[in-house]
């Protein structure tokens, strides 16, 4: 028995004073939170002084590089043209972002790690992108070659390495946060949109304002902000997130393969997809230059980009919804273990049926219940993740599978916990009890009778769990004892 499930804990109390078999009386609904109570959440993480230190160090070289940027973009525009570039690069910032975190409804990723792969493409990259241009310019030049190469052979290798090496370190220090290609997309495209946004405040300061100051006065300045503004970024505004979304894919199928070779070759496959595309991007200007013929730009961006860009689009709209509908494969296990109810699995199988649930924890649990539901699906998702690892076998040392199991079982606490905060409210709910196999419900009539699950349930219909059986591993997960003294046996799905 598990008394600290909250109503289970009650039904199991009164298990012990109740004649064998059914019926058993219902378990009274838990005590209601106070006003302002914070639904129960995952343990924090400890800080060692070695994270402390990584984390100091990749703080410090962010600013560095920020301070740097600002330095050489006041010098090189001036104040005024500064100003009018970072107001119009920031512009479509927010609508970027948000198609990014749009992807990532389900499962959303720590809020530092967002602002890390922003910051990082802003400042780190730009950073080392515009020294190592520049350098290979003053190259070109010194071979008494087109500077336009630069562009070609330069700066598609170096701005790709350098957006995606902030989420290659995310994964490599944070893998356990990835859960997919989603997460790579979501991670890389803030980083591009990190990067874009300084990118072009040059564009916009200099080669808009500040030359049309120059030329002619404000007002020229001025048009020719607005005119790139809507050729770079209206028309255009895609192409860095677009590049840096191939390395995205690579590092999700990585982070989810067990293979080492996998997690070797997708992301160098990836990367190296992101700087061709981004090269041959570069090259259309170049030629239409050498030739003097517009209409190969046009017929580059229309046979190639666009599809492309379509492509993607379809492609991470339909990842999402996959990814999405991962806990309705894989928490049936859980369900056949009695841990969950089928018609809890089915609720969080869209983002509609999870506001649906949302709705309904905030009718009959106030702000506390919406809390707790809103804390509940995420981590009911984070154990969908977790138990497909499993299943795929990313952990390969003992002490990751032992941490790996340690998570499940806390992450089923955290969702007995948050479940009792709207257990067993709601009137108009069938009083019941799931025993991992059938609905034992008590209807209006008083009679009590045993009822089979539906097939396919689409309504979350709230009832109390009869006390699961401590979590079962698969082979090799968890300590040779178990925890809490109980064995921790094969798993049977």
């Amino acid at each position: 028995m598990r008394p600290d499930q909250g109503a289970v804990g009650d039904y199991a109390d009164r298990m012990a004073v109740t004649p064998p078999g059914w019926p058993v009386p219902p378990p009274t609904a838990p005590a209601v939170p106070p006003p302002g109570a914070v639904a129960p959440g995952m343990p924090p993480r400890r800080l060692g002084w070695r994270r402390i230190l990584v984390l100091a160090g990749v703080v410090l070289l962010i600013a560095a590089c920020a301070v740097y940027m600002l330095y050489t973009l006041g010098t090189n525009l001036g104040l005024d043209a500064l100003l009018v570039g970072v107001a119009a690069a920031v512009l479509p910032v927010p609508v970027l972002v948000a198609c990014f975190l749009w992807l990532d409804r389900y499962e959303p990723e720590p809020l530092k790690y967002l602002v890390f792969c922003f910051a990082w493409g802003a400042f780190v990259s730009t950073a080392a992108s515009l020294t190592v241009n520049n350098a290979g310019a003053k190259l070109f030049d010194r071979w008494e070659l087109p500077s336009a190469l630069t562009a070609v052979l330069v700066a598609p290798f170096i701005e790709e390495l350098t957006k995606a090496l902030g989420p290659i370190l995310l994964l490599v220090f944070r893998r356990r946060e990835w859960s997919g290609i989603t997460d790579g997309l979501v991670y890389c495209g803030l980083s591009a949109v990190g990067f874009a946004m300084v990118e072009n405040i040059l564009y916009l300061g200099g080669a808009g304002y500040a030359s049309g100051v120059d030329e002619w006065g404000p007002a020229t300045g001025v048009r020719n902000v607005i005119v790139i503004f809507i050729m770079r970024i209206l028309f255009f505004g895609f192409a860095h997130p677009l590049f840096t979304s191939m390395t995205g894919v690579g590092l999700g199928i990585a982070a989810r393969a067990a293979d080492r070779r996998v997690r070797i070759l997708a992301p160098a496959a990836g990367l190296l997809l992101a700087m061709i595309l981004h090269g041959t991007w570069n090259l259309l200007p170049s030629l239409v230059q050498a030739t003097g013929q517009p209409v190969i730009f046009f017929l580059g961006i229309v046979a190639l980009m666009v599809p492309i860009f379509f492509g993607m689009v379809s492609f991470a709209i339909w990842l999402r919804a996959w990814e999405g509908r991962l806990t309705e494969r894989v928490l049936p296990d859980y369900v056949r273990a009695g841990w969950l109810t089928p018609p809890e699995v089915a609720a969080l199988g869209s983002l509609g049926r999870r506001h649906a649930a949302r709705v309904w924890a905030r009718r009959v649990g106030g702000e506390p219940g919406l809390r707790a539901m809103r804390g509940y699906q995420f981590a009911a998702t984070r154990l969908a993740l977790l138990r497909d690892g499993m299943r795929r076998g990313l952990d390969r040392k003992a002490a990751d599978r032992e941490r790996t199991a340690r998570e499940e079982r806390e992450l089923l606490d955290a969702i007995s916990a948050y479940r009792s905060y709207f257990v067993g409210r709601d009137p108009q709910a069938p009083v019941g009890i799931w025993d991992g196999q059938r609905y034992h419900l008590r209807f209006p009539d008083g009679s009590q009778r045993a009822v089979e699950a539906p097939d396919s349930p689409v309504v979350p219909i709230p009832v109390v769990l009869a006390p699961p059986p401590p979590p079962a591993y698969p082979t090799g997960y968890g300590p040779p004892g178990g925890y809490g003294g109980r064995p921790a046996g094969p798993w049977q799905p």
